[in-house]
């Protein structure tokens, strides 16, 4: 249990100050609600959040979602920004997977339409989309990859290359898919080796392939803009930068960590290590972490390219030429952005991008409605669409949570949770459950995450972004 004063200061709104611990430069802000964060308190997430308060350069505050818990150095559901020249960047504040996120596709035809197809749908998607810790993805049509360009062109690569995806798709994937200042010659051999192949795998943890119904709509103004109505049926992935990405967090950990007497800086916990953002090192992270990040999204639309493959297997080409997608976003990744006319490194880390309406980085269609932002629950529960408000720029740098956030560890849920037991409760549920092993399927139990109704609800109270619908599971796949 966390000891750290912490005070109300606002609707749902948090805070640690900056006197509370020896070298806390902003305060430690946090958005939830009273039982929340007695969950919060609970692990060391707020001492890790208050370890962030003492980065170089950190502005204004380090900021919590409610789906906040421990993770490495930052916690999960942290956001940090940083000036430059003295601001830092953090590897930790961008966490292993870099370029982690969610990307929402939308068919053409409601639940009822869907019908008996339901099962043999799922069969089909989990036959083409390889899961698992390993995975290859050179196979269904993916030989071309070209690794170089991807990790330049994002998805696009896929596009002019294969033929995979649109230029529509690019328009409704946040910033296009592509980070301009990546740089592919900042990755490591051993990080080439463990990207190639994984274009269009999901991996294994938390990643998932969820088909899903429209159960509910809060505002069918930008429900009609995002193209979604009640009953429709969706399909939701969650996947990132696999091995590649986790090997460049490992990669720049370590070198920052080396050069931290060198630049004259303290940290209470070494899994912050950082670099000043005009060393060296901070510019290769960052090309590296762009070029991981483009990368991510490419995976993303190579894995919506055999779910649309499956939709035309099973439920013919004409569902899978009207299945289109809402739009894709990343929940790990540092990007500089302009906020009160000041360049800043922003770090979200298990945080979604949620900017408003009118802002020049969102796509015409959502000009009026605000970006689609997605908050999945956990397998059993439900996940959600919003969009974002302005309240957000004010108060988190244009940022809303990830996901529902971690109540129990992998270790602790296997203990209560047996994955055959899960799968028959689900299936009583009507959720249909493909799964790589049993452990791995309890290890994503929904006991093992916070009520995603009760975070949902303190992100829209606290205006940081609005609710727009809710989405059922119909059926899982995991890997």
């Amino acid at each position: 249990m966390s000891e750290l004063p912490i005070e109300r200061v606002g609707e749902r709104i948090w805070e640690v100050p900056a006197g509370a611990r020896a070298g806390m430069r902003v305060p430690a802000r946090v958005f939830a609600d009273a039982e929340l964060l007695s969950a919060i308190r609970a692990d060391h997430s707020l001492e890790q959040l208050a370890n962030v308060a003492t980065l170089p350069g950190i502005v204004e505050a380090a900021l919590a979602m409610p789906d906040i818990h421990q993770g490495y150095g930052f916690p999960v559901g942290g956001v940090a920004a940083t000036e430059p020249p003295a601001g830092v960047v953090s590897p930790g504040g961008v966490g292993y997977d870099i370029n982690c996120g969610v990307r929402l596709l939308a068919l053409p035809l409601d639940v009822g339409e869907l019908g008996a197809r339901r099962s043999p749908l799922m069969r089909e998607i989990a036959r083409r989309v390889p899961v698992g810790t390993g995975g290859k993805g050179s196979r269904d049509g993916l030989r071309g990859i070209r690794l170089e360009r991807v990790l330049a062109l994002g998805p696009r690569a896929l596009l002019e290359d294969l033929g995979i995806g649109s230029e529509e798709e690019l328009t409704v994937t946040e910033s296009a898919g592509c980070l301009e200042r990546a740089d592919p010659a900042r990755l490591s051999p051993r990080a080439l080796e463990r990207g190639a192949g994984q274009i269009g795998t999901l991996g294994s943890g938390n990643h998932f392939v969820e088909l899903q119904r429209v159960d509910r709509l809060y505002d069918p103004p930008s429900a009609r803009a995002f193209g979604l109505r009640e009953g429709q049926v969706t399909i939701l992935i969650h996947s990132g930068s696999r091995g590649l990405g986790h090997q460049v967090c490992t990669d720049f950990v370590k070198r920052m960590d080396s050069r931290l007497r060198d630049y004259g800086i303290e940290l209470p916990d070494r899994q912050l290590s950082c670099a000043p953002l005009d060393s060296p090192e901070a510019q290769a992270y960052l090309g590296a972490m762009a070029a991981a990040a483009n990368f991510a999204w490419a995976n993303r639309a190579a894995l919506a390219e055999r779910a649309r493959a499956a939709v035309g297997a099973v439920l013919g080409p004409a569902a899978a030429r009207g299945l289109r997608q809402v739009y894709d976003v990343a929940h790990n990744v540092a990007k500089l952005e302009q906020h009160d006319g000041r360049t800043l490194c922003v770090h979200r880390k298990g945080a979604t991008r949620a900017f408003p309406p009118g802002h020049p980085e969102l796509p015409g269609a959502y000009q009026d409605a605000g970006q689609p932002v997605f908050i999945p629950g956990s397998m059993g529960t439900a996940s959600f669409v919003l969009a974002g408000r302005p309240r957000a720029l004010e108060l988190s740098f244009g940022t809303t949570c990830h996901g529902a956030g971690r109540r129990l560890s992998r270790t602790a849920v296997r203990k209560q949770v047996r994955g055959e037991v899960l799968r028959d409760r689900l299936e009583e549920q009507g959720i249909a459950v493909q799964a790589g092993s049993a452990r791995g399927l309890a290890e994503e139990a929904p006991e093992a995450y916070k009520d995603v109704e009760r975070v949902v609800d303190v992100v829209h109270a606290a205006g940081l972004a609005a609710k727009v619908a809710r989405l059922r599971p119909i059926g899982v796949i995991k890997g």
